[in-house]
């Protein structure tokens, strides 16, 4: 062993140098890892904060389309609310309209009615005045036979009537 205690004062600076260079390479690779470790965690850091503003601008399309699904519900209900009072409105004024027509309807019906009596009540005055003409020329004759002259002149009011009837 003495050879190697004869070899301590070449092998300890030795050693010693195999330290420093152990140790800078050790304290190399913890930089380097630490290096590594830093771009790993800012590239997690970078596609967390991608990711997250990715969700952020889902999130935020999601509230437009429901905010826009929304409002367009809204707009179909004040849509159809207004329908509904359209509606209504013809159901309205179709009802007035039928209501019109009805009343209109009894109005034409009580007017051909009366057209119908005025008509009977023409056709029943005619009869009468020809039979009532007949009846005063019949009488004008036997009063001419009888008194053997001209029967006397009829009131102005029949004349005309009573003079056609003689021709």
């Amino acid at each position: 062993m003495d050879w190697l205690a004869s070899l301590a004062p070449a092998l300890a600076p030795l050693c010693a140098m195999s330290g420093v260079v152990v140790g800078a390479w050790f304290s190399y690779r913890q930089v380097t890892r630490k290096a590594s470790t830093d771009e790993r965690v800012a590239a997690v850091q970078a596609k967390a904060t991608a990711e997250a503003t990715e969700g952020q601008t889902y999130v935020a399309a999601m509230r437009t389309v429901t905010d826009g699904f929304a409002s367009l519900l809204d707009q179909q209900r004040g849509m159809l609310d207004q329908q509904k009072v359209l509606l209504d409105q013809e159901r309205t004024m179709h009802g007035q309209t039928v209501e019109r027509v009805a009343m209109l309807e009894a109005g034409q019906l009580e007017l051909t009615r009366e057209v119908r009596q005025l008509q009977e009540e023409q056709r029943k005055d005619r009869r009468w005045k020809a039979a009532a003409l007949d009846y005063i020329r019949d009488l004008r004759g036997l009063v001419a036979k009888a008194l053997g002259r001209p029967a006397p002149e009829p009131p102005e009011e029949i004349a005309a009537d009573v003079a056609n009837v003689d021709r």
